[in-house]
């Protein structure tokens, strides 16, 4: 039994639990929504698989470590971003596991329009979505903070 009364769960089964209140989404539609402005996407992956396959153009970058702390809108540490709860944040990681433990982290913290990319980084690309080589993009560092 955990500390909740509750039985413990394996992740497959916690990672069924999660997605089922985050509406998750595909890369063509984030894309249009982030185009429209009515998306924040966020690449939560870290340094290592952002320089070998690149940037999401317009992606806001934030280490997954210090994602409460920079999308809380009433944090401390919060990127300027971080705009209210009624924000529609697409968290990214690579291929939409972690991802969607941290967008229900995000439901948490009452951003409750949070939603992860189905298939993470490596969907958008198979998908033919922009993508900028590390090389070839602006400077683009996870935001300092926590």
């Amino acid at each position: 039994m955990s500390g909740r009364g509750e039985r413990p769960v394996g992740i497959d089964e916690l990672l069924e639990r999660v997605r089922t209140g985050l509406g998750r989404i595909e890369p063509q539609e984030a894309y249009e929504a982030a185009r429209a402005g009515e998306a924040l996407l966020v690449d939560i992956r870290y340094a290592a698989l952002r320089e070998r396959d690149g940037l999401i153009p317009g992606a806001l970058v934030v280490e997954r470590n210090e994602l409460e702390w920079r999308l809380d809108p009433r944090g401390s540490h919060r990127a300027p971003e971080a705009t209210g709860h009624d924000l529609r944040v697409v968290v990214i990681c690579n291929e939409g596991y972690a991802s969607s433990l941290a967008a229900e982290s995000l439901h948490r913290l009452g951003l409750h329009r949070a939603t992860d990319l189905v298939g993470g980084f490596q969907a958008w690309r198979t998908a033919g979505l922009p993508v900028t080589p590390v090389a070839d993009a602006e400077l683009q560092r996870p935001a300092e903070g926590r």
